[in-house]
């Protein structure tokens, strides 16, 4: 149904119990992507994600959408990682031509986010043509700097705590979710009086050295909440296992290869490391970032100091920042490319975070045969990735068409992970009173799901539900 068709529906006053559909991120913990129909008949994608990791999830981002983006009234983002945000040039292209809303530190890290994996998706095609391994001929990106242009001119930033009307019967609310800047959990208020969806997007964790805490939510009808960890808890402390990683990669003499998300995680390290050297407890070992994103990431956030705890805002703001000395940032490939004659010990940071594309990947087939090299995995990896095939214990990983031996220690470190954990998600949902009538669990892997939905069910007394890939539920 077209735009036009929709509005003569509207005008016709045939109202309906509004429903929820879940199109991805259930069952998986990537792709985003949540259908509310409101009683009016308008339609409100909560999130735009792609899907990453395994080949049949992958394969769906290049499957029709699964609702023609012509109809929908717009698009409420919780935050700006590419498996919450990054179909949004496929959307444009199939005809999506409403608002795309997020908080205004989204907006700013959004064109950083989809520009840069338009430009790895053209870059990874044309290689793969110029190479001849690609069983598609000839190859072709999954989307454009162009697609990422155009979506890019249909953000509408709205402030954190004031409400907006983003259909003609839905207003939001966005609140502070802790798990990278500009991250917002979403209130939708669907009709009067309202009935009042939560979805929590990514939530984030009290405590931690760089973002504000999550801001708590108490009123909900139905609640769609996230489940990355919900079946374990994170370490105490993890700056201690980091510098005890370090500390062991020096003594070995080589690389200390670190694949970090561009948003959040290089920041964070850069402010572990940098406090840890401080304090004496690792040697001041030189730090190469290399990741253009990563340093513009940066940049974002010193702009932001609303969103930053005191120390980290003064961090960020210091006249040399986060990068003084000790610190390389690297912008140019010569400048990468010349870290192949550096030897170590040395620490390199690098996107991305789940090894899936971007530099991280010229120093991985550089240096894992070296068995002097040390891998860091400094938060969750999904099935499928290289990041996931490492922590399995992968002896080979396969790059750019050919199979390095993987001869590094590989040491995952969980808890630097921007995602709450089991307990800080029950504490979460328990700040609602009264209690939410629903509870639909979402974005996480079926152990982790099943897990959160079960402990939910007995702490809240409220019915609890693991979302089922495509199914549309009432929320009336």
């Amino acid at each position: 149904m077209d735009g036009g068709a929709r509005r003569v529906r509207y005008a016709a006053g045939m109202a309906t119990t509004p429903t929820l559909r879940f199109l991805g991120a259930a069952g998986t913990v990537t792709g985003s992507k949540h259908l509310v129909t409101t009683g009016g008949g308008h339609r409100l994608l909560l999130d735009c994600g792609l899907f990453q990791g395994l080949k049949p999830l992958r394969l769906r981002n290049w499957a029709a959408p699964p609702v023609d983006p012509a109809t929908l009234d717009a698009v409420v983002l919780s935050h700006a990682h590419v498996d919450h945000a990054g179909y949004l040039p496929l959307l444009v292209r199939h005809g999506f031509r409403g608002p795309v809303y997020c908080t205004p530190a989204t907006a700013d890290l959004l064109p950083l986010l989809l520009l840069d994996a338009a430009h790895l998706q053209e870059e990874e095609a044309a290689t793969a043509n110029r190479h001849g391994y690609s069983k598609h001929h000839p190859a072709l990106p999954l989307f454009t700097t162009a697609d990422a242009e155009a979506a890019l001119r249909l953000l509408a930033p709205r402030p954190f705590g004031a409400p907006f009307r983003a259909t003609g019967d839905a207003a939001v609310v966005f609140r502070r979710a802790g798990h990278i800047l500009g991250a917002a959990t979403v209130e939708v208020r669907l009709g009067a009086p309202p009935l009042r969806l939560v979805f929590s997007g990514d939530l984030g964790r009290a405590g931690r050295p760089i973002l504000r805490a999550p801001e708590p939510v108490t009123e909900a009808d139905v609640v769609l909440v996230e489940s990355t960890y919900g079946d374990r808890v994170h370490p105490p402390r993890p700056e201690d296992a980091l510098a005890r990683v370090v500390c062991d990669a020096a003594d070995r003499g080589g690389a200390l290869l670190v694949p970090a998300f561009a948003v959040g995680r290089t920041q964070e390290l850069l402010w572990l490391l940098h406090a840890l050297a401080e304090a004496g407890r690792i040697p001041r070992l030189p730090v190469f970032v290399d990741s253009p994103m990563a340093i513009d990431v940066t940049g974002v956030y010193a702009a932001h100091p609303e969103e930053l705890t005191t120390g980290a805002a003064r961090f960020f703001a210091a006249e040399r920042g986060p990068l003084g000395d000790g610190y390389r940032l690297l912008r140019s490939p010569e400048e990468s490319k010349a870290l192949n004659d550096r030897t170590g010990p040395l620490i390199i940071v690098s996107a991305s975070g789940m090894a899936t594309g971007g530099r991280i990947l010229h120093h991985f087939r550089r240096r894992l045969p070296d068995p002097r090299t040390t891998v860091l995995l400094p938060g969750f990896q999904a099935a499928g990735t290289r990041g996931r095939l490492l922590q399995d214990g992968a002896r080979t990983l396969r790059m750019h068409g050919e199979d390095v031996p993987v001869r590094a220690t590989v040491v995952v470190l969980d808890g630097l992970s921007a995602h709450a954990d089991r307990d800080d998600l029950l504490g979460w949902l328990a700040a609602f009173a009264p209690r939410p009538r629903r509870v639909h669990v979402v974005h996480g892997e079926p152990p982790a799901a099943e897990g959160l939905a079960a402990a939910a069910e007995g702490l809240l007394g409220t019915r609890v539900t693991v979302a089922a890939d495509g199914a549309t539920v009432p929320l009336g």
